[in-house]
């Protein structure tokens, strides 16, 4: 009995030590790709997978999320880096930041474009690599505009 305990135990920790290799490999791949940036002067479309929102998607219910209320984007600027994203490219009009995970080091991107028109600024959140994000996305967007509303 003892020696079927044994072989069962190292059966667990063996197909544990296989699911945290493939999560450290997705952290990998996802540290080595870039945000997708504008396409003609807009935020890319959200993939068909349950990791990203975006305010461009209003036909999609499932991605979208409302604009930001128009603020200067440096100001967004320092709550993302209070949150812990690291901004990777800014101008007037357009910010790129990126978010890490602690564990295995996911990157999730945030991209804002400024609509001045409109007087919003449209966000894409998303997941680099993965399915789900379990909403962390979603909720990284709703943060920044609670942060924008105690400025105001």
């Amino acid at each position: 009995m003892k020696q079927y305990m044994m072989i069962g135990g190292v059966i667990v920790l063996l197909a544990m030590a296989i699911v945290a290799g493939y999560f450290a490999l997705q952290g990998m791949k996802s540290r080595g790709q870039t945000p997708p940036g504008l396409v003609n002067g807009v935020l890319t479309a959200c993939p068909m997978k349950p990791n990203a929102v975006c305010s461009a998607a209003q036909t999609d219910k499932a991605h979208y999320i409302a604009p930001l209320n128009a603020a200067d984007l440096a100001s967004i600027a320092t709550i993302i880096e209070h949150l812990g994203g690291r901004i990777i490219s800014q101008d007037s009009d357009y910010l790129a930041a990126e978010f890490s995970s602690s564990l295995f080091g996911f990157v999730d991107d945030l991209e804002l474009l400024l609509d001045r028109p409109a007087a919003v600024i449209h966000v894409r959140a998303a997941s680099r690599v993965g399915y789900s994000d379990m909403g962390v996305n979603r909720q990284r967007v709703e943060v920044i505009r609670q942060r924008l509303e105690q400025q105001e």
